[in-house]
């Protein structure tokens, strides 16, 4: 993932803060991962990413590193505050919190921040598109400026395509197909996405579901042009670096904060 993304930014310092925060103490990156990760999962909710009790986002703890803050197993995405969200250990224990994990939540998003120790959050959701489009078996195009931000940063995960992933060696290799990159497409599952922060990877999610959505309407309308190669990897460098994606999401940030103000209960 490119850092040059910054260029676009570059010159407006003076106007807005536009980099992540930073923290004096580990309990206040603590409780700032938490609640990004609450707003988050409202914003899925808005959105209509939830399937009953499927779906989840996780943060990694600041101190405690191989444990994750996960929303807890059937609970709205909706509801979620700051205060129901619970820590789930690397063995899966909820070592804080009352209510229960999602196995597959743990399954998946264990298998992932042990593969890459540079991510901070993971995003998976059922949402409707992203479904329909993980049944093609096949990367996203880069027919729109949008999709070029995942041009040659995703992959397709072929293993395990529409069953449950409880078992550890199908979270593996999900993590595994993931490799370096933001995104993978889980044939026959749904979109799974990667961040340096939550804004990240709540963000690369929601616009690739935006993407799968896009390409799906031009599919069936046509045969969409391709953006060429230089093009797209052009817009990717300016669009998709972690900076990138952090500052995108925070208009939808400013806009659950405004409505949800119970979130950070």
């Amino acid at each position: 993932m490119s850092d040059t993304g910054r260029t676009l930014l570059e010159g407006q310092q003076e106007l807005i803060d536009l980099t992540p925060p930073t923290f004096a103490t580990l309990e206040e990156e603590r409780l700032h991962r938490k609640q990004k990760l609450a707003g988050a999962l409202r914003l899925f909710g808005r959105f209509g990413f939830s399937e009953g009790v499927a779906g989840h986002i996780t943060a990694r703890d600041p101190e405690l590193t191989d444990h994750f803050w996960v929303n807890p197993f059937g609970m709205s995405f909706r509801h979620v505050r700051v205060s129901d969200l619970i820590l789930v250990s690397h063995t899966g224990e909820v070592v804080e919190g009352t209510r229960p994990v999602n196995p597959a939540a743990f399954a998946i998003h264990s298998a992932v921040h042990a593969a890459r120790p540079d991510v901070i959050a993971a995003a998976h959701a059922h949402s409707i598109y992203g479904k329909a489009w993980s049944a093609l078996g096949r990367t996203l195009d880069p027919i729109t400026q949008d999709a070029c931000v995942f041009f040659e940063d995703h992959t397709v995960c072929e293993e395990g395509g529409g069953a449950i992933v409880l078992e550890e060696a199908a979270a593996k290799a999900l993590a595994t197909a993931l490799g370096p990159h933001k995104a993978t497409i889980h044939r026959n599952h749904g979109l799974f996405t990667v961040g340096h922060t939550v804004d990240e990877a709540a963000w690369w999610f929601i616009t690739m579901e935006r993407s799968c959505q896009a390409q799906l309407l031009a599919e069936a309308a046509g045969t969409p042009l391709l953006i060429n190669d230089e093009g797209a990897r052009y817009t990717r460098d300016y669009t998709a670096s972690p900076l990138g994606g952090w500052f995108s999401f925070q208009p939808l940030w400013d806009e659950i904060v405004r409505s949800d103000p119970d979130l950070f209960d």
